[in-house]
């Protein structure tokens, strides 16, 4: 029986339990005795409608005639305590009323307000404070501070194989082993083959680490513990260790099974120091019982850890050996090729027009994660939807893919026309630079339409091919295409603005990487500087950082490096620009009046001005060109 359902019975039962409680006390409400005053008491004693009493320290109790036929009822009545008891025995006496005395039993009374309601109200507090305690630590009862937060997946609802894991071919080829032991065990036990205790998943987030341990699971058809490395820290000292424990003692018995640890680097991090914290030490201990847990369970017995991360140089060395995390699996983002099946996947539920081709659309997002193009496809079809469409066509995905590079379209944003004339001049700068030189990527589309928080314009380039090795040459010309927009700005207008800060920024950034990482410097030579990556001993704990390589000196020449290829190549792009301030200034005036130009139809317009200027070069289009003066 599901949860909702066991609720609404329950519901049922209590409503059930309250209608019957009402109607008793409306059925009983016939033969309650009367209460009336003592006063009342007496005057009926006085006329004789008295019959019986019963008479204790507190009450009287009795029957007395009603109504004119003499109708007899129960009553009762509070006695006074200082009333005269012997006048009223013989008032009684004298009226033939038959009368007793009864001694009052208190003692359910006294128990009742001497022992259990205050007991009650402690009790009461108690669970209001446990309460309150609960929700301090993440909803779960103190009592249970020590059982794991561990979530078991449901095969019959849950279950996702490898058919809904795209674009991870060699990672899955890696996992069939696994899948196969889980499956046959018998196989490796016979040939004395020893499973690897634990699979690390390392690779960037989004890209499937959680989604392809699951299909683990359902692909080997065995228990699926998933559990985060927050949710074993606590703020009491020990609860970690007690909760590993307890998930170990919960997979043992469900075995064989799959546990699989999502962010193992909360607590999996470099152990180290004299003085620690408590909440470096909490770690420390529920890190050792980590490590003490996978020495202690026998592999045969069918339990295997599954553990991801985004940050495996933080990792404790100790967690890493064999015999532990034995294996580790590179979960990177995926190519061309891969982005295309994660479309087809993502695309599966969504109505799609005929014109929508994915593989255009995943050229169109080179570095995108599975998550990211996840959400490419759901902002699509949450576009085609806002516009009333059956189906989901390829504008929509455009729009989607800007929409998650650049932010939301503000087309109600109000800009001068001085400023959109300089955004303009700026955009088609970056884009006519990247058509006149060889190893730019080809221009896809040109906006001034304003999007997300900082961005006035944008210029979108689509790389023909999964990159992985780029030469001097090229990283010079990528380096060339940031720095057109503020050199078309000083063609044009004869000085420069701030809208290029953030491409000065990343200008910078890939001159020093040509410099410090990759040798690109004749002064310099071929020397990797930059910074080397050190753990230092920081109160207590280890602190990650950087430390440089090199000396002042050094430091000194390459700045002037760095300094001297960024001037180089604007140098560079500032004469290409002037060579081309034609183009410049009548594509501008197109863009201006269009708002967005597409990449083809950039490139039309371009080639058409470079023929209209081939012409105009000829000696008898200049010597016709001269009389029309």
């Amino acid at each position: 029986m599901d949860e909702k359902r066991r609720k609404t019975l329950l519901y049922l039962v209590y409503g059930a339990i309250a209608v019957a409680f009402l109607l008793s006390l409306q059925l009983a409400h016939p033969f309650r005795p009367a209460e009336i005053s003592y006063s009342d008491f007496l005057a009926r004693l006085e006329a004789g409608e008295v019959v019986k009493a019963v008479i204790t320290e507190s009450r009287i109790e009795g029957v007395m005639r009603t109504g004119d036929d003499g109708t007899e009822r129960n009553f009762v009545t509070t006695r006074i305590p200082n009333s005269d008891i012997e006048g009223l025995i013989q008032k009684m006496e004298e009226k033939g009323v038959q009368f007793s005395g009864k001694v009052e039993n208190t003692f359910w009374r006294d128990l009742l307000y001497s022992w259990l309601i205050p007991i009650g109200i402690l009790v009461l507090v108690w669970l209001l404070i446990f309460r309150r305690l609960s929700r301090r630590v993440g909803g779960s009862s103190p009592l249970s501070f020590g059982q794991s937060k561990v979530k078991i997946y449901d095969r019959s609802k849950d279950r996702v194989t490898f058919d809904d894991v795209a674009g991870l071919d060699e990672a899955k080829e890696e996992l069939k082993e696994i899948i196969d032991f889980l499956r046959h065990p018998d196989k490796y036990r016979k040939i004395g083959a020893r499973i690897p205790k634990g699979v690390l998943l390392v690779g960037p987030p989004g890209t499937g680490k959680t989604l392809l341990a699951r299909a683990v699971a359902g692909e080997a058809d065995v228990p699926f513990f998933s559990i985060s490395g927050s949710q074993f820290m606590e703020m009491f000292v020990g609860v970690g260790a007690a909760r590993v424990r307890d998930l170990f003692e919960q997979a043992k018995a469900k075995a064989p099974c799959i546990v699989f640890i999502d962010e193992i680097d909360t607590i999996a991090k470099v152990r180290g120091g004299i003085i620690a914290s408590g909440g470096v030490e909490e770690r420390e201990q529920t890190l050792n019982q980590l490590l003490s847990e996978m020495d202690g369970f026998d592999p045969q017995t069918g339990v295997i850890i599954l553990a991801a991360t985004n940050r495996p140089e933080v990792l404790d060395k100790a967690i890493l050996r064999p015999g532990r995390f034995d294996r580790q699996i590179m979960i990177d983002r995926p190519d061309i090729k891969g982005r295309e099946e994660i479309l087809k996947v993502h695309a599966r539920r969504v109505k799609l027009a005929p014109d929508v081709d994915l593989k255009v659309i995943a050229a169109r997002t080179p570095g995108f994660a599975g998550a990211e193009l996840a959400n490419v496809v759901n902002e699509a079809a949450l576009l085609a939807a806002r516009k009333g469409k059956s189906r989901v066509d390829m504008e929509d995905f455009e729009q989607a893919i800007d929409r998650v590079i650049g932010g939301l379209e503000l087309k109600s944003r109000v800009m001068s026309e001085k400023e959109r004339r300089v955004v303009a001049v700026h955009e088609v700068g970056h884009a006519l630079t990247a058509s006149l030189l060889e190893n730019a990527d080809p221009v896809h589309r040109i906006t001034v339409i304003p999007r997300g928080i900082g961005s006035l314009g944008m210029t979108m380039q689509l790389p023909e091919e999964d990159r992985y090795i780029l030469t001097r040459r090229e990283l010079e010309d990528r380096l060339a295409v940031l720095l057109g927009g503020r050199a078309a700005e000083e063609v044009f207008f004869g000085e420069v603005s701030t809208g290029a800060q953030n491409d000065l920024e990343k200008a910078t950034i890939l001159a020093r990487k040509m410099v410090e990482d990759y040798g690109m410097s004749d002064r310099v030579g071929p020397l990797s500087l930059g910074w080397e990556r050190a753990a230092r001993l920081l109160m207590g704990e280890y602190s990650y950082g950087k430390e440089a390589n090199y000396s002042e000196a050094t430091a000194q020449l390459v700045d002037a490096e760095v300094k001297r290829i960024v001037l180089e190549n604007y140098e560079r792009v500032k004469k290409l620009l002037q060579e081309n301030r034609d183009a410049l200034e009548r594509i501008t005036e197109v863009l201006l009046e269009k708002e967005t130009l597409e990449g083809e139809e950039f490139r039309r317009l371009l080639a058409s001005l470079r023929e209209e200027k081939r012409d105009l070069e000829t000696p008898a289009a200049a010597e016709q060109w001269r009389g029309d003066q």
